[in-house]
């Protein structure tokens, strides 16, 4: 437990330490890319400084219909700085936009990683289990503090299993079949003791619980692992 807690404050400080950084970055990155763009945007007012410039170097330009154009000229520019500003902030929204999809990929992608971690650490570990209490006649398993109220098939092929942990043997599939039907070992099938684990495992019904408490040892077969003390047998 201290190694597996340990393991745990490690995991959550160092995913802490990611996303701070990851997002100190992603603002820093964002940031500086909307300073190069809003610099490469020409100034809202150059149309109408280009404009003004235009009327005070034609001083000549008295006529109805000159005089008429560049209005149309002093409008226009008008118009083209509101259209730069209205894009200024839509820019503005979209980088906001941007940093905050990446810095919630940042979050989920750590949470991901850690929560990896933390189930290979289980696996690696194996379950927590403080008593486990078998009754054939009631057919029910006390595992901890949760009750299992199991197949006649089931329990049986949790009591093999927990008389074989006590032994400290691991069974292969054709051992486990030959306990349970009383036959030898020879004339029974690997795949039948295969089977009856897949069975007791989906009684179970909690995958992940199954899967580290009914251990499959490739090449050798199965056993319980949890320790033997603390399996009973009433």
């Amino acid at each position: 437990m201290p190694e597996t807690s340990t393991f745990a404050t490690d995991a959550k400080l160092g995913g802490n330490r990611v996303v701070a950084l990851g997002i100190a970055a992603i603002v820093a990155i964002l940031g500086v890319a909307a300073l190069f763009l809003f610099r490469a945007l020409p100034d809202a007012n150059a149309f109408n400084a280009r404009v003004e410039r235009i009327f005070l170097e034609n001083d000549a330009l008295t006529g109805q219909a000159e005089i008429k154009l560049l209005e149309i000229l002093a409008q226009s520019g008008t118009a083209f700085s509101d259209t730069l500003t209205s894009y200024r902030v839509v820019i503005f929204v979209l980088m906001l936009f941007a940093a905050a999809l990446l810095v919630a990929a940042l979050v989920f992608l750590v949470i991901i990683i850690t929560l990896n971690r933390r189930m290979d650490e289980i696996e690696r570990a194996g379950i927590q289990v403080n008593s486990l209490i078998i009754s054939r006649e009631e057919r029910t398993v006390y595992l901890n503090n949760m009750e299992f109220t199991l197949t006649e098939a089931a329990i049986e092929t949790l009591s093999v299993l927990a008389e074989a942990r006590m032994d400290e043997d691991v069974l292969t599939g054709a051992e486990l079949e030959a306990v349970i039907s009383g036959r030898d070992a020879s004339d029974c099938e690997e795949a039948a003791g295969a089977t009856r684990i897949k069975r007791l495992r989906d009684a179970l019904g909690n995958q992940m619980m199954a899967e580290l408490l009914v251990k499959t040892i490739a090449r050798r077969g199965y056993m319980l692992s949890i320790d033997k003390d603390v399996i009973r047998m009433v």
